[in-house]
C-alpha cells in the first residue's frame, strides 16, 4: 500500500476516506449497476466491458469494505451473487447527486440519456439539495468545514471548504 493511499485511509477529511472507498470510475459503476439489478459477475463484467481481473480486484474490495457482500445465488445455482450492504445502500444519494450532476452538465440540450424514475409517480425525481436543520438550502457559499487543528489550520472559511 502506497504512502498516499494510507495517507487517505486515514485522513481526517471525511471526503478523502469516501474517495478511498468508492473513488475510482469502475466501483462506482459497479455500485450503480448493483442498485440497478445486476448481481452477478458474468453479469456486471459485459455490461462494464470490464477486464475480469479488474472486475474481481474492485468486487473484493468493495466486500471487504463493507459496501457489497456475497450471498447465494437467488436461483439455487451453486454461483454467488453480489448485494448491496447497508453501507452501500447509503451510497443511493450520492449516485443520485453524481446523475444529476451529469445530467445538468455533460448531455447537450435535448440529448437522450437515461433517466432516473420515482417507482409511484413514474416522474424524474427532483434535483436534490441539502438543507440545514431548518430546512434553508446549503451550498457552498453558506457553509464551510472546519478542519482538524493538526492536519489543517482552524481556519475554516472558503479557500479550505470540502
Amino acid at each position: 500500500m502506497g504512502a498516499s493511499k494510507v495517507a487517505l485511509a486515514k485522513a481526517p477529511c471525511p471526503v478523502a476516506r469516501a474517495v478511498d472507498v468508492v473513488g475510482d470510475q469502475w466501483s462506482l459503476l459497479i455500485i450503480r449497476d448493483v442498485f440497478d439489478g445486476i448481481c452477478r459477475f458474468g453479469v456486471l463484467q459485459r455490461s462494464l466491458g470490464l477486464a475480469r481481473n479488474i472486475l474481481t480486484d474492485r468486487l473484493r474490495t468493495l466486500v471487504a469494505q463493507g459496501v457489497l457482500e456475497t450471498r447465494p445465488a437467488s436461483d439455487g445455482t451453486a454461483y454467488h451473487e453480489y448485494a448491496l450492504t447497508e453501507k452501500g445502500a447509503d451510497l443511493f444519494a450520492i449516485l443520485v447527486a453524481l446523475r444529476q450532476w451529469g445530467e445538468g452538465h455533460l448531455f447537450a440540450e435535448g440529448e437522450q440519456h437515461s433517466v432516473l424514475l420515482d417507482v409511484d409517480s413514474g416522474r424524474p425525481l427532483p434535483r436534490l439539495q441539502p438543507v440545514d436543520v431548518e430546512g434553508r438550502p446549503v451550498t457552498s457559499r453558506n457553509s464551510y468545514v472546519r478542519k482538524v487543528p493538526e492536519w489543517g489550520d482552524e481556519v475554516g472559511h472558503r479557500e479550505n471548504q470540502a
